[in-house]
């Protein structure tokens, strides 16, 4: 079926009715064109402020053949059995940080809901703590850890779980607010207590979204635990970070296919069970 094409008529009557919408919008434009300028001269300064060099980007970018010429063929020499002890440190950093920061973000995600705390001083306060932890990146958490505990998988776990509790917190609140109205009222009508309005009317609501934020969040740990072990919080980074600064190049590719093949088994796994919960979520 083709458009219809709006008769002489009508756009003459439409802009007799709405001359601003037909009118040229100089002002509109004079200011998309400063915004776009503004952004190109900040990119240009922060270019040359940063000293970006073409000639040094080129002879990089030499260096990084000659680097991905000698990753192959990937292989483990004799650390076979060391590289996977090590992947398996880091899998377990990084699910049991998430399960760690689920357990503690939980509780206090409902003192930072609209529909379960009415005084906003809390909830204010609460939901600037997540702000202040979610904005401090795992790295950082990890370097402070391992100050804090030692070496190790132990500060690993640590960062993971601090990381995400602020992440978690502020997911959860959010999934917990947006819990309907009718169920909550059913169980008031009852003569129920506020604990058991969350208990028997939000929890069974949200709790299939927050398992599959919780899902998702363990896929991405597994690169993070990565990274923090190359700053000593344990796990595979630790052997990837020696790698690289013994410039074994393939037993660099070699770890990195690891970690590859291991983050897409656990992401197909992953998100199948997603899928499965928001599935029998939208069934019930």
């Amino acid at each position: 079926m083709k458009p219809r094409i709006a008769e002489p008529c009508d756009i003459d009557r439409l802009r007799t009715a709405y001359p601003s919408a037909f009118a040229p919008g100089y002002a509109r434009r004079a200011a998309a064109l400063a915004g776009i300028s503004a952004v190109v001269g900040l990119f240009i300064f922060g270019v040359v402020w940063l000293g970006f060099s073409p000639s040094a980007l080129v002879q990089g970018i030499s260096k990084l053949g000659v680097i991905l010429k000698l990753m192959f063929p990937p292989t483990a020499g004799q650390h076979m059995l060391v590289y996977l002890q090590a992947l398996a440190q880091t899998l377990s950093i990084a699910l049991l940080g998430t399960m760690l920061a689920a357990l503690v973000a939980f509780p206090l995600s409902f003192l930072a809901a609209r529909n379960v705390v009415g005084r906003w001083l809390l909830r204010f306060l609460t939901k600037r703590v997540f702000d202040a932890i979610r904005g401090i990146d795992t790295l950082v958490w990890a370097l402070i850890f391992i100050n804090v505990v030692g070496l190790g998988p132990f500060a690993g776990i640590l960062a993971v779980a601090m990381s995400d509790v602020g992440a978690f917190g502020k997911l959860f609140s959010e999934a917990i607010e947006t819990a309907s109205p009718k169920p909550v009222e059913g169980v008031l009508s009852t003569g129920a207590s506020k604990i058991q309005e969350v208990r028997f009317a939000i929890v069974p609501q949200v709790l299939p979204l927050l398992l599959s934020q919780v899902l998702y969040y363990f896929e991405s740990n597994i690169r993070s635990a990565t990274v923090i072990g190359i700053v000593g919080a344990g796990g595979i980074g630790l052997y990837l970070s020696n790698e690289i600064g013994q410039q074994s190049w393939d037993h660099v590719s070699f770890i990195i296919l690891m970690i590859l093949i291991t983050v897409a088994i656990i992401d197909a796994v992953s998100g199948r069970l997603r899928r499965s919960i928001i599935g029998a979520q939208a069934r019930s």
